[in-house]
């Protein structure tokens, strides 16, 4: 999953030139405590509902209090993973979404983050990762997990991710066991393209340090 599939069209960006009242009744209509700041397209950062409180008059612009903001965000191919982290580094409520141009196409914000990710808890479970490559209309998941059970495994959590401009999607698996590779074996059998593997070790150990500190951002 992608960063730029989980824009969420909630939340627009603020302008610069627009006041710390309007940005501060705009965080507490979208319930978050971060609203991205952008002029002519261009993201100038992200401003947060304290440094609204520090405004001495938060009727005035915020650009005449700001001359710069800081500025996290994320790129549109990004995994959401990264996205998590971002977040957990940051302890911020809305992530920008940049193309590769810097340009800014919109953010999500973590409620509309964690209702998109709620399959992903089985992070917490051991297991490996594969990661296969197709065409969309090959995609059949009764197939795939016949393959996968035939090796006395279980599919835990599922996604897919639609590569840009083509018609190939990866289907990202999460597996009860790291030991993959009967499973590898019967999916070249079948003639799947594998494109990536995780059986066991550093990423997965990475992937569920970054889901525990999103987790524990989230019970502060």
């Amino acid at each position: 999953m992608r960063a730029d599939e989980l824009i969420s069209e909630m939340i627009p960006p603020i302008k610069f030139s627009e006041t710390g009242e309007k940005a501060l009744n705009w965080m507490n209509e979208f319930r978050v405590s971060h609203l991205p700041v952008v002029e002519k397209g261009e993201y100038i950062g992200l401003i947060g509902e304290n440094d609204i409180y520090d405004m001495p008059d938060p009727s005035k612009k915020l650009k005449d209090y700001f001359a710069a903001l800081p500025r996290p965000f994320i790129y549109a191919d990004r995994h959401v993973y990264e996205l998590m982290k971002v977040i957990a580094d940051h302890k911020i409520t809305v992530v920008p979404i940049l193309n590769e141009k810097d340009e800014y196409l919109g953010c999500t914000d973590l409620l509309y983050l964690m209702s998109q990710i709620t399959a992903i808890n089985s992070i917490n479970e051991p297991g490996g990762i594969l990661v296969l490559e197709m065409n969309q209309h090959d995609y059949t998941l009764t197939e795939i997990a016949r393959i996968v059970e035939e090796n006395n495994a279980k599919i835990l959590s599922s996604f897919i991710t639609s590569l840009p401009d083509s018609t190939q999607i990866e289907v990202t698996l999460k597996i009860n066991t790291t030991d993959l590779d009967r499973i590898i074996q019967t999916f070249n059998r079948y003639d799947y393209h594998i494109k990536e593997t995780y059986q066991k070790g550093r990423f997965h150990d990475d992937l569920k340090k970054r889901y525990d500190e999103l987790m524990n951002f989230l019970n502060m």
